[in-house]
């Protein structure tokens, strides 16, 4: 693919998600006339809106899973495992809070099966860090890793279309995910709401 081709599937792909947060039912006509190109481009791309949407989909797990990785690095390894899941959970929100109108047109347009396999490298991730905190302790859960990490996916699922349909105010329902993954994991909930609370004061004194 060469780089106007690039440039334009990019282009298309940050219009359509603008586009479809704005209207979820917005056509491929409608996104080829927002992106400034002709529809026979929007479809040259992408086959269909099915197949743009899982493009879009594709997009999320990978920002989700740089936002991730960056948050953990700021824990180091190997860090405090309640810190790090914590780091984590709010650095994904944040991306996913995005995304969350998506999240309910992606389970029409393309399989729940599909949407777990893009996010099966951040839940092996996700696995490897609870598994560390189960066995030092810090994490206590009937649940066997892998178990808790399939978990906590869906408590963010659940969370994001809590936001959809007004059931949670937004602003501050990152914190409140992160408390609530934490408290899966077995940290008290009073620590964790203190954890949680540190963390987001720091990000805001150094953003």
């Amino acid at each position: 693919m060469t780089g106007r081709a690039n440039a334009n599937r990019r282009r298309i792909l940050d219009v359509a998600l603008a586009e479809l947060l704005r209207d979820p039912e917005a056509s491929m006509d409608q996104i080829a006339r927002a992106a400034g190109v002709v529809r026979r481009t929007v479809y040259g791309h992408f086959p269909g809106r099915d197949a743009l949407v899982a493009a879009l989909v594709d997009d999320a797990a990978e920002t989700v899973g740089a936002a991730r990785a960056e948050a953990l690095r700021a824990v180091g390894d190997p860090g405090d495992a309640a810190e790090a899941l914590a780091r984590a959970i709010l650095a994904v929100w944040e991306i996913a809070d995005g995304y969350r109108l998506l999240v309910s047109m992606a389970q029409r347009s393309v399989t729940v099966e599909g949407i777990l396999r893009r996010l099966e490298p951040v839940r092996r991730e996700s696995e490897a860090l609870l598994r560390r905190g189960l066995e030092a302790g810090r994490f206590t859960s009937v649940l066997p890793a892998a178990a808790l990490a399939y978990v906590h996916e869906q408590i963010l699922f659940g969370l994001l279309q809590a936001v959809n349909d007004g059931l949670l105010p937004p602003d501050r329902a990152g914190r409140s995910a992160a408390v609530t993954v934490l408290t899966a994991a077995g940290v008290r909930a009073d620590e964790a709401a203190e954890l949680v609370e540190r963390i987001a004061a720091e990000d805001t004194a150094a953003g």
